[in-house]
């Protein structure tokens, strides 16, 4: 379950949308140790996937940057614990 406080830095999701995103969050957090950062962004990726369909891309570290293109209505951008996690669906210019 959620321990700490998700917080929400940027995004253009609904507000249903951001809550799952936290929740798969806190659930990939519940299934796998903290440092995994690939297995935490797998399960998220493939939860969004099955969820709102294929094209879904999910980035989780400490440190990480980034530049990207996104579909609009699917960005977030959050830390929660000691994590930060993007998570978007690509879209073409």
């Amino acid at each position: 379950m959620l321990e700490g406080k998700a917080y929400v830095k940027d995004t253009d999701m609904q507000l249903k949308m951001q809550a799952h995103a936290m929740d798969s969050a806190s659930q990939a957090l519940d299934l796998y140790d903290v440092v995994d950062c690939t297995s935490i962004a797998a399960h998220i990726k493939k939860e969004f996937d099955r969820v709102y369909g294929g094209g879904w891309q999910c980035v989780v570290g400490s440190n990480f940057s980034s530049f990207f293109t996104h579909s609009e209505g699917s960005f977030i951008y959050f830390s929660l614990e000691t994590l930060n996690f993007l998570i978007f669906k690509g879209a073409a210019y």
